[in-house]
Formats: structure tokens, sequence, C-alpha cells
């Protein structure tokens, strides 16, 4: 069984008092997103815990989950529309100076490289934050990806503060040295094509990464995979145990 700990503190950027939960004791930290309106428990609560636990129990990964508490706003209706965008950029704040900090001192590393995950919107704030903050995030995996936020917004055009957090929006601004650094990271877009699966989003969000020169891949699951826990508790663990294999040494069979 791994280890767990889990943490709680008032975050004066988003405003409220926020929890981070971590599973392992040892391995690549990878923080995974909620989905939609979901909290830190809920990885735990739908089993994907479960299903990663021979990596955890190897030492290979230590999972870390956070309160969408975006979500929370946007599904909640919490204020107005422009709250709800502001409410997305803080949260994504608050990743880079709050969660990114308590992850690198638990893992008692000042640098580590972060990976980021999560499942429909928890995919959103997994590519926005790669793309945000490619210093800290080296790679992220979006699983049933839902890439633009607008059509849950009463208001036809987006804030500023949802226009830097929205990848679909920024990244066709990037230059310089911050897209130099993320043209060195990797993003993978995977997603079903079962029921409430739409695989169009993964490829809208490749597109207009691909323009930028940012590597990206889109890997179809098919028509047998739903937009559904069970799916994404068969599949991330793949991703996981691939990208930790220990690399071959030239004589080794």
């Amino acid at each position: 069984m791994s280890t767990f700990e889990s943490s709680r503190w008032y975050s004066e950027r988003v405003r409220c008092e926020v929890t981070l939960n971590r599973w392992g004791h040892s391995g690549q930290p990878v923080l995974v997103f909620p989905t939609a309106a979901g909290d830190a428990g809920e990885v735990d609560r739908f089993l994907m815990i479960r299903a990663l636990e021979p990596l955890l129990s190897a030492g290979r990964i230590k999972v870390y989950s956070c309160d969408s508490v975006a979500g929370q706003a946007w599904f909640g209706k919490e204020g107005s529309p422009e709250h709800r965008m502001w409410m997305t950029h803080q949260f994504h704040q608050y990743v880079k100076h709050e969660l990114v900090p308590a992850i690198r001192m638990d893992c008692k590393s000042e640098g580590i490289p972060i990976w980021a995950t999560g499942a429909s919107i928890g995919a959103f704030h997994a590519v926005a934050v790669t793309c945000r903050f490619p210093d800290m995030f080296h790679r992220a995996l979006g699983m049933s990806g839902t890439y633009d936020l607008m059509k849950w917004i009463e208001r036809p055009d987006p804030t500023d503060y949802y226009f830097v957090s929205s990848p679909m929006h920024f990244v066709p601004t990037l230059a310089g040295l911050h897209l130099d650094v993320l043209r060195t990271r990797h993003i993978t877009l995977a997603s079903g094509e079962g029921k409430w699966e739409d695989i169009g989003e993964s490829f809208r969000m490749a597109k207009v990464l691909g323009s930028m020169g940012i590597p990206n891949w889109v890997d179809s699951w098919g028509k047998e995979w739903d937009h559904d826990w069970m799916t994404w508790r068969a599949k991330l663990p793949g991703y996981l145990d691939e990208w930790t294999q220990k690399p071959r040494e030239k004589n080794e069979p």
C-alpha cells in the first residue's frame, strides 16, 4: 500500500481553503487535476490510485492532486462570468506559486520537473499549466479533454484573465524564450470515441499546438472507450508505465 499524506491551507490567490493530497514515497511527481468541480480526493474515490498502485509501490511515481477550485466556480455558477474567468487565472497562479513549491519541497528538489495530467476539464488545466509554465511542467497528458470552456459561460468573448489561461487562446500569441522552452516539452492529447467523447476537441487543440511547433500527439482509443472513469483508470497507468521505464544499457539484452 502506497504512503499517503494530505495538507491543507488557506490560499489568498483563490480565496478559500485548499487541499493537496499525495500518494507514493518516491519517483516522478505527477499532478492530477480533478474533473469539472472535483476535489483532491476524487482520484482516490474513483479508484485511480488503486490502478496506479504498482507504479506507486515501485517508487516510479508520486501522485499529487488538488481541489478544482476553478471548476467549482465555473460549474457551480459562482459569481459573474467575469469572476469565473478571473478564477481560472487565479487557480493557475495558485498552481504556480503554491502547489509547485509544495510538490518540490515534498520531493526535496527545488527544480524537479513535474508532469501534469487530468481528464475532461482536468485535461484543460493540465495542458494550460504546461503551456503557461513550461519551466515547471515538462509533460502533459490530457485525457478526454475539453479545451474550450467558452460554451459554459454566459458571455460571447473571453476576458483578458481567461485569454491568458486558455491554451486555445494564448498559445498562438507565444514567442521568445517561453515558446522556445515549450517546444522542448511534449503534450499528449488522448481520447476515446465512444459515448460522451469528442475527440474533435483534442484535434483542435493539437492544431493550435502544432501551428506553434509544440510537440504533441493525438492518441485515439477508439469507439469502445467512453468518457468515463473506467476508461481513464484503464489508460493512465499505461502512459506512466511507458514514460517511467528505465532506459536499457547498451549491452543489456
